[in-house]
């Protein structure tokens, strides 16, 4: 399902759906290629692939007409950013980028378009589920 932003959301906020909508698919993507190509598995990097092709938001014309990634105030790495020990401490970064834009995109939409809005939702509830599931396997594969 993908929803038009046509006169929907104020052109400020525009720029707020683009950045949340990019990095809950970045989010997920990360994760997906990680379950793929590293531990060959079919299921959960089909599942994500699912999921990420959920994110979508039309027409994507005004959402790149918003976006000025090259005045972002927060542009820079940050060295939170760096602190990542291993492919775990990855995947759970990513779970909570999904997670957290999800739930920005899920709250802008409340005020224009209810069923987007619980779209967003259901994917993070998703994430939620699936971060549990995949954290779980691969603490087990550690053992």
């Amino acid at each position: 399902m993908a929803a038009a932003t046509s006169n929907i959301l104020p052109p400020e906020l525009l720029r707020v759906v683009d950045a949340n909508l990019n990095r809950l698919k970045e989010g997920i993507r990360v994760i997906e290629d990680i379950a793929r190509y590293v531990h060959n598995d079919k299921e959960l990097a089909t599942t994500l692939k699912k999921l990420r092709h959920l994110c979508r938001i039309e027409p994507i014309e005004e959402l790149l007409a918003s976006r000025d990634s090259v005045n972002d105030v927060l542009r820079p790495t940050m060295q939170s950013e760096m602190n990542r020990t291993d492919l775990r401490s990855i995947v759970i970064a990513n779970y909570k980028r999904g997670q957290e834009s999800s739930r920005v995109l899920e709250e802008l939409y409340k005020i224009v378009e209810p069923a987007l809005s619980e779209q967003f939702k259901q994917i993070r509830y998703e994430l939620y589920t699936l971060e549990k599931k995949n954290l779980l396997d691969l603490g087990n594969e550690r053992r």
